[in-house]
């Protein structure tokens, strides 16, 4: 018998050559076809195209002041207001606020109720698990005021952190966070807005409330006889930031950007100024 290995071996050889060529060819080109693919699917369904798609910024927020609230004439107004509109208008839509519970805020935002919170909002490793932040556009942070008749004297934390002082707060807030990670020994009561918390307080009802810059300070200048601030500066520093859902770069890279632009250009500050430092806009405040 003639040995034809040799023979196999050399027709054969050249083929499976061919066939790898083949193989290259018709695989390797639709796989970075699919991976273009796939990256056009992911823009496609970001945030960012979707509002523009929809003529719409949703956007998730609740009511604080000055961060956001509503005037005499019901219009809401406020810092984030000024922020999301002004935002709305360079993407070319229109802002539709979605006022939410701030402790069931985060879980809106992943059931779709909104496309972004804009409502000072700190960003916390906790908050942050669940959804993306953006850069920080304005810096914040948790002060106090404290009741002239019960906290007398009282101007250090350790005086605050015992189990017969009552601290008050908003629910869900990283001023509660932080009263009881500092505080842990005070008795602490939440409720839902920040005007419970100071009418506690100049009530004699709580020694102190908790709330993010500049709120407590306001609550002492409205009620002078009653409140004061224990501490020269707030007692916790923090940044706030827009939230938007996980696994959207798109919507990230453009508010990121959005927001340098905006503090490059001073009109972020002055829109802290007005808000934060000044109170001309306290006779818009509800009667």
């Amino acid at each position: 018998m003639t040995d034809t290995s040799g023979l196999r071996r050399r027709f054969f050889a050249p083929a499976a050559g061919g066939l790898a060529a083949l193989g290259a060819f018709a695989f390797g080109r639709p796989a970075a076809a699919q991976g273009n693919d796939a990256r056009a699917a992911l823009a496609a369904t970001s945030m960012v195209e979707e509002v523009k798609r929809r003529g719409t910024l949703r956007v998730g927020m609740s009511t604080f002041v000055p961060w956001a609230f509503r005037n005499r004439a019901g219009e809401l107004i406020g810092y984030e207001i000024d922020v999301a509109t002004r935002l709305a208008q360079d993407m070319g839509v229109r802002a539709e606020f979605v006022p939410t519970a701030w402790d069931g805020i985060i879980p809106a935002l992943l059931a779709g109720r909104f496309d972004a919170i804009i409502g000072g909002m700190t960003i916390t490793p906790q908050r942050n698990l669940n959804a993306n932040f953006t850069s920080p556009y304005s810096a914040t942070g948790v002060d106090m005021a404290a009741s002239k008749r019960l906290a007398d004297g009282m101007t250090t934390l350790e005086a605050y952190n015992r189990p017969n002082i009552t601290i008050v707060g908003r629910r869900g807030t990283s001023a509660i966070a932080a009263a009881q990670r500092l505080m842990p020994r005070a008795t602490l009561r939440q409720f839902d807005d920040d005007a419970q918390s100071i009418l506690e307080v100049v009530n004699g009802r709580a020694h102190a409330m908790v709330g993010t810059v500049p709120r407590p300070l306001f609550a002492t200048l409205d009620n002078p006889d009653a409140l004061f601030r224990p501490f020269e500066q707030p007692f916790v520093r923090q940044a706030d930031a827009m939230a938007v859902r996980k696994s959207d770069p798109d919507a990230l890279n453009f508010l990121n950007n959005w927001i340098l632009l905006r503090q490059l250009d001073g009109w972020l500050e002055e829109k802290q100024i007005f808000w934060f430092n000044a109170r001309s806009w306290r006779d818009q405040l509800p009667g």
